[in-house]
């Protein structure tokens, strides 16, 4: 077998592996009930609790953030988040996380957190300027 087609073996193998591992993380958003149900991680976007408290100490655990969230369905449910909470994470317009139910708390390893656009004012001003 000649080098190109053992380099060529090897690129078609790791893509391969690399589109079935990509493959397991894509999903669709579930609720609280639907994690609850399958037991399995699942990601769940949702609305920040913010008349809850968000529990945050640097100083003793910097890899975990508690907080409350609501999901599509308006279910409260408790997330612990294992990392540092992100920054502008109060002003957080939608939450996604990723993780599983453990009894009544929802443990997300993962999060993603959509802000409010610094341009969003701009941007209705062009738009209403362009349909004038």
């Amino acid at each position: 077998m000649k080098k190109i087609h053992i380099v060529a073996l090897l690129c078609i193998t790791a893509g391969i592996y690399t589109f079935i591992t990509a493959s397991k993380d894509v999903s669709t958003y579930a609720t609280f009930a639907q994690a609850v149900e399958t037991g399995q991680r699942v990601k769940i976007g949702g609305q920040l609790a913010k008349d809850k408290a968000i529990k945050y100490d640097p100083d003793n655990n910097p890899d975990e953030t508690i907080f409350y969230m609501t999901d599509a369905d308006d279910v409260l449910r408790r997330v612990q988040l294992n990392m540092a909470k992100p920054q502008d994470f109060e002003m957080s317009e939608q939450v996604v996380v990723t993780g599983s139910m453990e009894g009544d708390t929802f443990v997300a390893t993962d999060i993603l957190v959509k802000c409010p656009s610094k341009y969003k004012d701009e941007e209705i001003y062009l738009k209403e300027e362009a349909t004038s």
